[in-house]
């Protein structure tokens, strides 16, 4: 580890955890945004994981005593490299952003650090971001534009919506690094949802902030870590999906938090649904059938009224999602399905009715749909 004790703050406010491993040719543009920043009490802790590349070169051709180079050998992969980071870290806020994103806008960390100052029971500050491809900017990136303004959110506000999908783009996330210390750092486990699971596990017990402003770059190429892992494995990225909910139910639990409970139920019906009636990752068929769905709810529940509602809502969203892929047998197979498992379930009801009117069912569905959209 390159480090000189001279000139260094004791202890900066804000640690940037850099890990690169493979993309030296972006670290500069990464680097030079933070240094711009016009809040300056930070420390860039560039995380090389033993790079084949110029890594080292690059992160050693600054003279700014901020950036502190460190070298892993051997390899440690990419969540032992984060949790070194984290280890070695000694802000009260940390930045865990990829050498290959970068910060948009100068005052970007001014912003977040005033607000995490003035409210210390926030856990983390995210913002909207930017994607960039080719070294064009391609637009704001779609799931992290989760809110028309900058607000404080009730953490369990927040952890509703994370518990369906991450509306947290990595790159822009600072966390009070007390959360990592009372809480947990990035779990082993996890390597394409590590931190999907740590924005809804420190949203479980704080606050978090967000600003509408895009003020981070994400790259989009085919050597990010996300790109890899869903195409080379599909089966394991569905599995960690569908343990975050899962998880956060057994900790809400454990905390006495009935409605965070209640809402990862939902989530995870959600989820296997999605899994089961669709094709994500870009793999041919689903990832799921009814046999290994069952064997996930007998393996993560305590009593069959839980079981009995996720199956049911469950198959309700599957039989929606069949009925809009325009499989209407599919479609009344499941809402059968689900009715059987919860007859008084008024969606299934009406959607099941809809669905037995044909044609003239399909356009009241169709209308409801655009007048929930705009609503």
């Amino acid at each position: 580890m390159n480090r000189t004790a001279a000139g260094f703050a004791q202890n900066p406010t804000v640690s940037f955890i850099v890990p690169c491993y493979k993309l030296g040719h972006l670290l500069t543009d990464c680097i030079q945004s933070i240094l711009s920043q016009t809040y300056e009490d930070f420390e860039i802790l560039v995380m090389d994981d033993c790079s084949p590349d110029n890594t080292a070169a690059v992160a050693n051709s600054f003279s700014d005593r901020r950036v502190i180079h460190v070298r892993n050998e051997p390899n440690l992969g990419h969540l032992r490299n984060y949790n070194k980071g984290i280890g070695l870290a000694r802000g009260k806020y940390v930045w865990l952003i990829s050498a290959d994103d970068y910060l948009r806008r100068p005052y970007v960390l001014r912003r977040y650090v005033d607000l995490l100052d003035r409210h210390p029971h926030v856990g983390y500050a995210f913002c909207a971001g930017v994607g960039v491809l080719d070294g064009e900017e391609t637009g704001v990136v779609g799931l992290s534009q989760c809110e028309k303004r900058d607000r404080i959110m009730p953490g369990h506000v927040l952890l509703k919506k994370l518990l369906i999908r991450n509306v947290v783009l990595s790159a822009s996330g600072l966390v009070r690094r007390e959360c990592y210390d009372t809480l947990g750092a990035f779990p082993l486990d996890m390597p394409w949802a590590g931190d999907w699971y740590l924005w809804c596990l420190f949203a479980l017990h704080h606050d978090v902030a967000y600003f509408a402003e895009p003020m981070v770059c994400y790259r989009q190429h085919g050597l990010s870590m996300t790109n890899q892992l869903t195409r080379t494995k599909p089966a394991a990225c569905y599995e960690e999906e569908i343990a975050i909910p899962w998880d956060i139910k057994r900790k809400a639990d454990a905390a006495g938090f009935r409605d965070v409970s209640r809402s990862c139920l939902r989530a995870v019906a959600l989820i296997y649904a999605q899994h089961a009636a669709s094709k994500r990752f870009d793999v041919p068929h689903p990832t799921l059938n009814l046999d290994k769905f069952e064997e996930s709810l007998q393996q993560n529940t305590a009593s069959e009224d839980e079981r009995n509602f996720v199956r049911a809502h469950a198959f309700g969203d599957m039989a929606s999602r069949y009925y809009w892929q325009g499989d209407t047998r599919l479609a009344k197979q499941f809402y059968e399905a689900a009715f059987r498992t919860n007859p008084w379930a008024p969606g299934v009801i009406v959607k099941r009715a809809l669905l037995s009117l044909g044609t003239a069912g399909d356009l009241l569905r169709t209308m409801i749909r655009l007048v929930a959209l705009r609503s």
